[in-house]
């Protein structure tokens, strides 16, 4: 069998490619311009860029297109026909999970009151609530709500899964959607961590935050339009709610934007994935699936067949 062509967006994840194994030939494409060739066996894509470099795939035949995302919102939309798409599940849930987790224990132990008063230079005692003996409702449960719950359990913490469908499993019930008004009225904290689709966009609006209990504190891990940014805004503006969120809508969030004047938002840029295992977690998803490919086995993580 002739050698696989696979094209990656950058040097790092060349030579960690490279590193590894020597039986396939590497191209590095960033997808700002044309392809190196018009056929390609593996293509990775840019991380965090728009859904647009994908029309560059319009030209180039190729057996796989390998996301270096979990989340694949807009891109049935945009990817030519004929075209096999797998996302990254797998690479970022434990990232993620302890940004999360990173996040959660920020807003509950007031993290961002002490760094606000060392940089007055004051010493500014404050009590906080605590994560432990605390009730956490995960609003949507698959790779990422599963890591999070794994992180969660050892703080001596309540965990309440809700997904599309109800189902159960070793660690109990998984509510279905229909019990989310019901769970959010009883957590202390809500995680939302379900894709971005039709269903999901808007999930987090007045109706949801309403029905959430006084206090409580809403993570938001999944994508920036599930929630309501005006919804956000009034509900935190009145003190009732407290909001932890990588994501927003839109991103990036425009500078002076009112989240941000907030004492009671913390934000991080979208960086759940963003850290040190990246690389070597998607150079492993990335040989294993040049292995299948070698193989003529199928891909694994396919999520879209145009």
């Amino acid at each position: 069998m002739s050698r696989l062509l696979v094209s990656v967006p950058t040097e790092a994840l060349y030579q960690a490619i490279l590193a590894s194994r020597q039986d396939v030939d590497l191209v590095v494409w960033d997808m700002t311009g044309p392809a190196p060739v018009s056929s390609l066996d593996i293509v990775v894509p840019p991380y965090m860029v728009s859904n647009a470099v994908l029309t560059q795939l319009t030209n180039v035949t190729t057996r796989l297109v390998q996301s270096q995302l979990n989340g694949y919102d807009g891109v049935a939309e945009i990817l030519p026909a004929g075209v096999v798409y797998a996302n990254a599940a797998g690479v970022h849930e434990t990232s993620t999970a302890e940004l999360t987790l990173a996040l959660i224990l920020a807003a509950q132990r007031g993290l961002p009151d002490f760094v606000r008063a060392a940089q007055r230079g004051q010493w500014e005692r404050k009590f906080h609530e605590s994560l432990a003996d605390r009730r956490v409702l995960l609003v949507g449960y698959g790779g990422v709500g599963r890591a999070i719950e794994d992180r969660l359990l050892p703080f001596e913490t309540t965990v309440v899964r809700l997904a599309r469908h109800a189902r159960s499993d070793e660690r109990g019930t998984i509510y279905g959607f229909d019990a989310l008004e019901d769970q959010l009225a009883l957590a202390d904290i809500v995680v939302v961590g379900v894709p971005l689709d039709e269903s999901t966009r808007g999930l987090v609006n007045d109706g949801f935050l309403f029905a959430m209990a006084d206090g409580a504190l809403l993570v938001n891990i999944a994508r920036g339009a599930v929630a309501d940014t005006q919804a956000l805004v009034e509900h935190a503006s009145t003190g009732r709610l407290r909001l932890a969120l990588d994501v927003t809508d839109p991103e990036p969030l425009p500078d002076g934007h009112p989240l941000f004047a907030l004492p009671n938002v913390l934000i991080s840029p979208h960086v759940g994935g963003a850290t040190s295992a990246m690389l070597p977690r998607m150079a492993r998803l990335l040989n294993a699936q040049i292995d299948r490919l070698v193989r003529d086995e199928e891909p694994a993580n396919v999520v879209l067949r145009t």
